[in-house]
């Protein structure tokens, strides 16, 4: 491998654990297996979850092969990294689902025709009552409990549920069962990567190499990245949505965006730094980092017009050029502005609807409401806006 190369793969990296044995593993000549695994937890995938698949992409494009994982057996389990509670459990419909939308995103990143995906259902499906019992016995409770989130959760004595003790080494088995020579993984994953080289040399194998990688901030600039927290920007986000997504972040976030998601130069990157030290308003370096990423998810030239659309919103304070026209049907008595955005799609639920007019971020015909029983009439065909960037033209003809 070139120095280059491997200067590229080493870019943004966290932690390689063991640094030897990866290069060890390098000079064999032969492609390495690397394996990254994503519970279907919810439907999207986001920029945090770039992060890690870049990383795969560049290992699949130096020649080595690559295998996504989708968690469809683990994702019912619920991985404990980094919560306080135990996850709940969500049913097989949900993680199908879900499996389906990760399936399909994945490609906006990945040669589909170098990559191979996998779900862990395909072994585990079939684990006997014995061969569970024997994975079991890999690793001791002790051991588990070193764990920084199991240590504080049983230190505080808030419960720790058996099958959590069995998540890490189900992941551990699956990189037995795809023979793995390398796992990818956020910083958070950091037990369960090297708990899956304990699972290998339990099962006879060469043990993996860890690579541990940074969680991105999400949009409020404080929690990682995650659909939950509604701090996220989907990499199926409409164009302008998340060119608008990518600008709300702060200046200082900025910085960490580039350096995370980004396929600038180190050199590049550092040349734009000197540019707003030097007084260049950071607003229009954000410019360029948010059309980089709207062109990667919806192709050249999309960033350019999202960031024209932004402009005439935001800067000569003009409508979006490209509203979507919606057309509902409610009977009359249930044409209240929550049920209105409910059924235009707008929001997931009323009661996300309740929270954001309540928070000022609704507004009809530019006028912003707040009253939660706000009524709309029948026979209208209005603009509507939530929070700075989502824009639809509702009609609801009367009956």
């Amino acid at each position: 491998m070139k120095d280059t190369e491997l200067e590229l793969l080493l870019r943004g990296v966290e932690e390689i654990i063991p640094k030897k044995e990866f290069h060890k593993k390098l000079n064999k000549n032969r492609p390495l297996r690397i394996k990254l695994g994503f519970d279907p937890t919810a439907p999207d995938l986001h920029l945090g979850h770039t992060v890690i698949l870049n990383k795969l992409k560049l290992f699949q494009d130096l020649g080595h092969e690559v295998i996504f994982l989708i968690g469809d057996f683990t994702g019912m389990v619920g991985d404990p990294s980094g919560v306080d509670e135990t996850r709940p459990v969500l049913s097989e419909e949900e993680i199908k689902k879900n499996a389906k939308t990760y399936e399909r995103q994945v490609f906006k990143i990945l040669d589909k025709k170098k990559t191979e995906i996998r779900f862990n259902s395909e072994w585990m499906d079939n684990f006997s009552p014995k061969e569970f019992i024997k994975l079991s016995s890999a690793q001791t409770v002790a051991r588990m409990l070193e764990r920084d989130d199991f240590h504080k959760r049983y230190s505080s004595q808030k419960p720790i549920s058996i099958h959590e003790f069995l998540y890490p080494l189900l992941q551990g088995y699956d990189s037995v069962a795809l023979n793995a020579d390398v796992e990818l993984g956020g910083t958070d994953q950091k037990f369960n990567l090297l708990l899956g080289r304990e699972v290998q040399k339990f099962y006879g194998m060469e043990p993996q190499i860890a690579f541990t990688l940074p969680l991105l901030e999400g949009l409020d600039g404080i929690k990682k990245m995650s659909k939950s927290l509604e701090n996220y920007i989907a990499i199926e986000d409409e164009e302008n949505d998340m060119f608008g997504k990518v600008m709300s972040v702060s200046d200082e976030l900025m910085w960490r965006y580039f350096e995370l998601l980004s396929f600038k130069s180190d050199k590049e990157i550092n040349k734009l730094k000197r540019a707003q030290t030097n007084g260049e308003n950071p607003r229009d370096i954000k410019f360029m980092l948010a059309e980089e990423i709207v062109d990667r998810f919806h192709g050249e030239g999309s960033g350019r017009k999202a960031r024209e659309e932004f402009k005439s919103i935001f800067q000569r304070g003009k409508n979006p050029s490209n509203v979507v026209e919606i057309e509902i049907q409610l009977k009359e008595q249930d044409i209240t502005l929550p049920r209105v955005l409910k059924e235009a799609g707008l929001v997931a639920s009323t009661s996300e609807a309740l929270r954001l007019i309540k928070q000022g971020a609704v507004k009809v015909e530019g006028e912003k409401i707040i009253d939660s029983k706000h009524k709309i009439s029948p026979n209208s065909s209005l603009l509507y806006q939530i929070g700075k960037r989502k824009f639809s033209k509702i009609k609801i003809p009367k009956k």
